[in-house]
């Protein structure tokens, strides 16, 4: 068994004290290659926001340790990017450098080289001088995995990274992850594609605003968890009362 990269310690989070992810108990060890699945507004894309530091829980902690403590790479939704921002794909991808060269910094001869070679690993190659706002969703997600090649983290988070991009963005990101997870970094991803999860992701965990099931893939996406996961997401009371150990604290 590999030492644990991440620990959820009784982990609540959500926003203006609602949660939205309820009391996470467990870890996920160096080298793992995770699905977070589960119904539209199981709490995925929250718990990779709080992962990412983006999002401070409510109750309890998350714990990044060894390798992975200082160092990850987040991709999140393609949504939020604004396409129509006036970059090149070049100064896009660039940005993975930011830990090396500063926010300010040249990138210098080795940094362009790394660049380049970034671009050519997703199929971008000649692509540097292109305004972002002249891309297909495809490549534009291209692009952002080439970004993510550059800051080389031992912890790789990336939600949603398949939605509204063609089938060969998808065949040739899909194996950059699998590469990822053969070099031994900590993957973490949030999908829709069950399949697609079942075929690639050896370990999946299933959300429905709780843990529903971990483990093994398959059988964690059983029918029956499939369906108590969309039970308790439906059944969902937006209008909950607020965590209140929370608000007095606050």
């Amino acid at each position: 068994m590999n030492a644990p990269a991440l620990v959820f310690e009784n982990l609540t989070l959500g926003y203006d004290r609602h949660p939205v992810v309820h009391h996470l108990k467990g870890d996920v060890a160096e080298g793992a290659l995770l699905a977070l699945v589960g119904p539209n507004g199981a709490g995925k894309s929250t718990l990779l926001k709080s992962i990412a530091g983006e999002l401070r829980p409510i109750e309890g902690s998350i714990r990044r340790c060894g390798d992975v403590a200082g160092r990850f790479a987040y991709l999140p939704q393609q949504s939020a990017i604004d396409a129509g921002f006036p970059i090149t794909v070049a100064d896009l991808v660039a940005m993975g450098l930011w830990r090396d060269v500063g926010l300010f910094g040249g990138i210098g001869r080795t940094g362009r080289r790394r660049l380049a070679e970034a671009l050519g690993q997703v199929g971008l190659e000649g692509f540097e001088r292109r305004p972002i706002g002249t891309l297909s969703g495809g490549q534009l997600q291209r692009a952002r995995f080439a970004r993510l090649l550059l800051q080389d983290a031992p912890l790789i988070l990336l939600d949603e990274p398949y939605t509204a991009v063609d089938a060969q963005t998808v065949g040739d990101m899909a194996m950059l992850v699998q590469r990822w997870h053969a070099e031994g970094r900590t993957v973490i991803a949030v999908l829709h594609d069950l399949e697609h999860v079942r075929q690639h992701y050896p370990e999946a965990l299933l959300l429905a605003r709780e843990t529903i099931a971990r483990g093994a893939s398959r059988e964690v996406l059983s029918i029956a968890n499939l369906e108590r996961a969309r039970h308790l997401a439906a059944a969902f009371d937006e209008h909950a009362p607020v965590c209140h150990r929370h608000a007095e604290a606050a």
